[in-house]
């Protein structure tokens, strides 16, 4: 049988790192004062990690759970990183729509009070997403 959804981990890597990488690069526009490449990136960050959590959602769906492979020490620093990463992917949701919320609404001065608690998260996400599927499918693979 032919697994259509076994590139799907694949693909969650690519959108998660394309995320952090706009989420870096937005924050470099504002730190520039480049408001217009600030949103632009934003906005693409969301929408991409929008894409990242359908994608993720119809993985899972139809494959399960992956069973993590490896050993000794390896085992302590991938449960670390996987739990920090599923913790505070659940804390992000409500943290990024409020502060897209306030950036729409321009309610510009409460926006940057939260996006300054929402950016790390939001990379700290993103980029330990890259690494458990680092972890889970390119160093330890089944």
């Amino acid at each position: 049988m032919i697994d259509y959804f076994s590139y799907l981990p694949h693909l969650n890597a690519c959108l998660n790192a394309t995320s952090a990488v706009l989420l870096f690069t937005g924050y470099s526009f504002i730190r520039a004062r480049n408001v217009i490449a600030h949103r632009a990136c934003q906005i693409a960050a969301l929408v991409v990690s929008l894409l990242f959590l359908a994608s993720y959602l119809t993985y899972h769906f139809h494959h399960g759970a992956t069973r993590f492979p490896g050993t000794g020490l390896a085992r302590p620093i991938y449960f670390t990183i996987l739990i920090t990463h599923t913790i505070l992917a659940v804390v992000i949701v409500p943290l990024v729509a409020v502060t897209f919320y306030r950036a729409v609404r321009g309610d510009f001065a409460r926006h940057r009070r939260i996006a300054r608690i929402t950016l790390p998260l939001w990379l700290y996400v993103c980029i330990s997403g890259v690494i458990v599927y680092l972890m889970l499918y390119q160093i330890y693979p089944s």
